[in-house]
């Protein structure tokens, strides 16, 4: 039997071609295809996971390099997509300024 990537669970069995399903958390996989790496989760300031298409309010003044007034407080950002493989691991639009990249511990789920 193969563990579950997701949740280490040594319960996962065969179900289908290559296919392997967990019964604790519900994960399916192809272990010829999927590398033996941790699913990364990203987590707001509170904890809470976070997922593409999420709306996130920033819930601090940060600076932006370039302009002469940071983003408030307060500031609510609508479909975020996530980014592991960065240190600014949120990629967003935020009106008045375009583009940003976030760092999760910046934000809470809306």
């Amino acid at each position: 039997m193969k563990a579950c990537p997701k949740c280490e669970s040594q319960y996962a069995y065969p179900s289908g071609d290559e296919i392997y399903t967990c019964p604790e958390c519900g994960f399916e996989w192809n272990p010829n295809e999927f590398v033996d790496a941790k699913i990364i989760k990203i987590v707001d300031s509170n904890g809470n996971e976070l997922k593409n298409g999420d709306s996130v309010i920033v819930i601090k003044n940060l600076p932006v390099k370039g302009s002469p007034k940071p983003i408030k407080a307060g500031t609510k950002v609508k479909n975020i997509r996530l980014n592991p493989e960065s240190d600014h691991n949120i990629d967003c639009k935020i009106d008045e300024f375009g583009s940003m990249a976030l760092k999760s511990e910046f934000v809470r789920k809306f």
